[in-house]
């Protein structure tokens, strides 16, 4: 009879007293490959090259006006931060190479910091009243994370508040995850907030806005993306768009919701 013990022995003949650690062994999963730096310059010079065309045909109440000045902030700064905090190396998601899942963050963090000025617009508030409250953080290692939590946070006129999910779409598929619509209910729920997502569809040039805390579980966009291991996601419809990015982008307070 092969008993448990007969296994504990062995590992730990091997050299191994944690089953975790033998698994990452044989696995090659303690091996950290080192980051190509190179490919992330190359990287974020095609995100600048992204806000630079992106800048070059929205209206000028949108427009960044010193670009250098916003890279630096959003691109070069957050890159320089997480390259000292050593987060670059733990980034992985699905087998994708770490550089490629920086890109993938930094980028949706860049677009929605650089649509900040549109939003000002859209809820008519000043931009000193945009508090952003996402939980992605760049400097610890500890609390670099994606949770379900809402990105932004506005004061409307009076005392009134609203959360704002912005997301990016890059290829034409656009989809909001089903964990965003809990967190959104739940926040509704527990402080009576609402969340609007705002999705920017860079591939079409346009956005949409959906409540999320309004989406119903029979709701007929919910769908199950292969591309995305089978997660159950609320395909965005198309009567959700609403705001073309090449034109002076609309108020929110005229919007009127399905």
């Amino acid at each position: 009879m092969i008993s448990n013990e007969y296994f504990r022995r062995y590992r730990n003949q091997l050299g191994f007293s944690n089953q975790s650690a033998i698994k990452d062994f044989f696995q090659a999963k303690d091996i950290i490959p080192n980051i190509d730096l190179k490919y992330i310059e190359l990287l974020n010079e095609r995100l600048k090259e992204i806000v630079f065309k992106i800048n070059g045909i929205v209206v000028k109440e949108v427009r960044q006006e010193r670009l250098s000045d916003f890279n630096g902030k959003y691109i070069e700064k957050p890159f320089k931060e997480m390259k000292q905090n050593g987060i670059l190396p733990i980034l992985n998601n699905q087998g994708r190479r770490p550089e490629q899942v920086y890109f993938s963050w930094i980028r949706g963090f860049v677009i929605s910091n650089y649509f900040l000025k549109a939003l000002s617009l859209i809820f008519e508030v000043d931009i000193a009243n945009i508090s952003l409250i996402g939980d992605d953080d760049f400097k610890n290692i500890e609390t670099f994370k994606r949770t379900p939590k809402a990105d932004i946070e506005i004061k409307l006129k009076g005392k009134e508040k609203i959360r704002i999910e912005t997301q990016s779409g890059f290829s034409g598929i656009n989809d909001i995850k089903q964990h965003k619509v809990l967190e959104a209910k739940r926040v509704f729920i527990e402080n009576k907030i609402h969340t609007c997502a705002i999705h920017f569809d860079l591939y079409n040039g346009q956005a949409a806005f959906i409540k999320l805390d309004e989406i119903k579980e029979e709701d007929i966009n919910w769908i199950t993306r292969q591309q995305m291991e089978g997660q159950t996601v609320f395909n965005i419809n198309q009567n959700s768009f609403i705001w073309k990015l090449t034109e002076k982008p609309i108020k929110y307070s005229d919007i009127v919701f399905d």
